[in-house]
């Protein structure tokens, strides 16, 4: 069982940066892809970006490239999101998600294993 914690959410305004973490419990950290989701009231979840269990690949939905990046740090178990010239937007539960095995379908939701609880990001105008 995979427990993942994520913060760095908040209330920010329109151009502003916010870095997400997500933090797992698992010692095999390394061996799971990591996604990042994102849901607004009434909506769906929807994918934000993935990377590969390597960090070697990354993938970005078509809103948010050139303005988020993936990474992650292996040995602080650990995920991040870093999101630049954030735009207006209703307020949205961002999640993080494991997924074992191959870095394939990384862009769809229910390939993943272990949810966090999510963190709230709200960019005002």
């Amino acid at each position: 069982q995979v427990q993942l914690v994520e913060s760095g959410g908040g209330l920010v305004q329109a151009g502003d940066s916010l870095r997400l973490s997500c933090a797992a419990s698992e010692r095999t950290f390394s061996s799971y892809n990591m996604g990042w989701f994102r849901q607004a009231p009434g909506n769906e979840r929807k994918f934000v970006a993935a990377i590969s269990w390597n960090g070697v690949t990354t993938y970005y939905a078509d809103s948010v490239k050139g303005r988020f990046t993936v990474s992650r740090d292996n040995a602080k178990n650990t995920v991040y999101l870093q999101m630049n010239s954030l735009k207006p937007d209703h307020p949205a539960v961002y999640y993080c998600a494991a997924k074992s095995g191959a870095a394939i379908g990384l862009r769809v939701e229910r390939e993943y294993d272990y949810w966090g609880q999510g963190t709230q990001v709200t960019v005002s105008s």
